[in-house]
């Protein structure tokens, strides 16, 4: 394993239990600086989350949505999250990385471009909107939460399967926007545990460029416990 960084595939968790591992890892990492960073990879049963945000337009309909719906510390609208899409929760201590909240998101977006490019998928940022694009089709999307600098929440990447629960919010607030796939951009099927040990390779590679004690350190503007999509 990469000293700097460790990674499992947790396969298919309900969310509720997914978020109660993230929360006592980012107490361990608290009281122990030493412990080593991680990332859970991990499909989700069917979802809706949301920021703790006081606006809700984003839900539409929250009474009548066909699965669960949680309220969590991270920042953004409403999303879902289901069988078919790889879920990424990074467990990272940004004290070692600067406290520079800005570098730790262009790390994940950059993730996500080259986990893409393996499949032949040329995707990009858009500016002033959030998440990892083909043209105008939204393919990732990144919401994070920071606790003492230690990070949780993450990306959810969508390979594969039913789309069509996006239709039944406004994802990420954003108007009239196309979700897309790697299976619907391909032609072809990935499960998201393939995907998985491509977007951890990337990673074990790439945590030195976010971690490099050598970087020029950038105290973010961003508090303690900052949320941010």
């Amino acid at each position: 394993m990469n000293k700097a960084l460790e990674w499992r595939w947790l396969g298919r968790m309900n969310f509720a239990e997914a978020l109660t591992l993230q929360e006592e890892l980012v107490a361990k990492k608290r009281e122990n600086r030493d412990a080593i960073d991680e990332l859970l990879l991990l499909e989700h049963e069917p979802v809706y989350t949301i920021g703790r945000t006081p606006d809700q337009s984003s839900l539409m309909d929250a009474a009548h949505l066909p699965h669960p719906l949680f309220a969590i510390n991270r920042g953004g609208q409403a999303t879902y999250h289901g069988p078919g899409q790889l879920i990424g929760y990074p467990i990272i201590d940004l004290r070692r990385c600067g406290q520079d909240l800005h570098r730790y998101l262009r790390w994940l977006e950059d993730l996500l471009i080259q986990t893409l490019a393996i499949y032949e998928i040329s995707a990009r940022t858009r500016p002033g909107l959030t998440g990892v694009w083909i043209d105008k089709r939204k393919i990732a999307s990144i919401g994070v939460g920071v606790r003492h600098w230690i990070t949780m929440h993450g990306f959810a990447l969508n390979v594969c399967g039913d789309l069509a629960p996006f239709n039944r919010i406004i994802p990420c607030g954003i108007q009239n926007v196309t979700m897309t796939s790697i299976e619907k951009e391909t032609g072809s099927t990935f499960s998201p545990e393939e995907v998985s040990h491509r977007v951890a390779e990337i990673a074990f590679h790439s945590i030195a460029n976010l971690t490099t004690e050598g970087a020029l350190i950038q105290i973010s503007r961003y508090p303690d416990n900052a949320l941010l999509i």
